[in-house]
Formats: C-alpha cells, structure tokens, sequence
C-alpha cells in the first residue's frame, strides 16, 4: 500500500478531530451561555463535510490494510466521538505503517 493511503487518512483524523473539539466547545456555549448560534451552524457543517471526507479516507485505508468490520467500524466511528480519534489514529499508525510500501527515504548528512 502506498505512504499516501496513510498520510491523508492521518490529516483527515487531524482536521476531523480537531473541528469535532471546536464544534463541542461552540455547544457549550450555544446551550450553556446562549450564544454563539450562528457559529456553531457553520462550525457543525465544516465538521460535518470533513467528517464525510475522513470516512472515504478511513474506508480506503481500511479496504487496503484488510481490516475486519469491527475494526474499520470503530475506526469509522471514532471521528464522533472527542479526543477519540487522537488515539485511533495513533494506534492505526503503529499498525499499518509497516504494511505501506518502500523503506524510508535516508536522510543526507551533510
């Protein structure tokens, strides 16, 4: 499997990750403290088109390293729920990156 498969679904984790804390945080305030309506509408569909991008690149991934439905259904899951994908995403990373084809480009010393 090529380095790329990899690294877009590791941005995507990211971004996803990221924006679901965002999005959590303009909730509090939303229904916590009245405010901030119209920023948590536009916060929820950003969050909710990158998630949709972060599952096309989770389903690759997946499709590819051969993982099983529970596997690829939690790793699916994981951009729902806060600070989940962080640790998804690293535990994914240990397990496909040597199934990723062609050794590490060596670094010139100088």
């Amino acid at each position: 499997m090529k380095k790329s498969v990899l690294t877009r679904y590791r941005v995507m984790a990211y971004v996803t990750a990221v924006m679901l804390l965002v999005l959590s945080t303009c909730m509090v305030f939303k229904y916590g403290f009245e405010m901030g309506e119209d920023v948590t509408l536009v916060v929820s569909q950003v969050h909710g088109f990158l998630y949709i991008i972060y599952l096309i690149f989770a389903f690759d991934l997946g499709s590819k390293a051969k993982w099983s439905f529970g596997k690829l259904l939690w790793v699916l899951l994981s951009g729902t729920i806060p600070f989940a994908a962080f640790f998804v995403e690293r535990k994914v990373t240990q397990q496909v990156e040597p199934l990723t084809e062609g050794p590490e480009p060596a670094v010139a010393k100088a």
